[in-house]
């Protein structure tokens, strides 16, 4: 996941770079024609354009902060209402192309495509992994038995200039096998994606609900991940 987030920022500067240098090469060679143009426009009153632009500005800046806030208390009331009837199964993510690609890809047989807004919830239980969207009365728009899922894993990807660890969960449905990279929110306002502990705690407990549940039907477990041992510099010389 780090690989492909890497290489994409690299070719998004890249062609950033490119883009800027011809920009500046197509102004340096239209220069004189910019001046000549630039004189023959009429004298234009500043202060009604300045006002339109600003109010413009405004309208815009005032309808995002009220999406914001409508799809925010509509993540809550979801939240609220998936913990009464899950109490403790209930995680946010957060929506990514990748991710919806790749549902895209598992569903697709059955002729349904989920659609997740940008924050969405998980309910790990007893049966399985679910996706859901909706407000105070949450729509599941993808859901995977414990046996389609073969392991969940921690990994991390690149979100800006930071480093964000993703919960990587394999499903094997239909004979395709997909990897499935959630990046997972703090529900907490202001804040972004879930890290450190907390992280680590939903990703063992998914783990812990899959093995209680392959158990429970008699299916093979999937193999424990220990810690990687340390070898130092004096015991390989050793």
């Amino acid at each position: 996941m780090s690989s492909i987030a890497t290489r994409h920022r690299t070719g998004l500067i890249t062609l950033v770079a490119l883009a800027a240098v011809l920009l500046i090469a197509s102004l340096v060679v239209a220069g004189r024609r910019i001046d000549v143009f630039v004189a023959t426009l009429p004298d234009v009153q500043g202060a009604p354009v300045a006002l339109a632009l600003a109010a413009v500005a405004g309208l815009v800046l005032l309808w995002s902060a009220l999406a914001r806030a409508i799809a925010a208390a509509r993540a809550r009331a979801r939240r609220r209402s998936l913990e009464a009837v899950h109490a403790g199964g209930v995680a946010s993510g957060i929506r990514n192309g990748e991710l919806v690609r790749r549902l895209d890809e598992l569903t697709r047989p059955g002729g349904r495509t989920p659609r997740l807004p940008a924050r969405f919830s998980i309910v790990a239980d007893d049966t399985g992994i679910s996706f859901w969207g909706g407000g105070r009365r949450p729509r599941r728009a993808a859901v995977f038995p414990w046996r389609e899922v073969r392991n969940i894993r921690a990994d991390s990807t690149v979100a800006g200039s930071a480093s964000v660890p993703v919960a990587v969960v394999r499903i094997r449905r239909d004979g395709s096998s997909i990897e499935l990279p959630m990046m997972l929110s703090d529900p907490r306002p202001g804040r972004y994606a879930l890290t450190d502990a907390p992280f680590f705690a939903t990703v063992r407990a998914w783990k812990a609900r899959h093995r209680a549940a392959l158990a429970a039907e008699g299916l093979e477990l999937p193999p424990l991940t220990g810690a990687i041992p340390i070898i130092r510099a004096d015991r390989s010389a050793a």
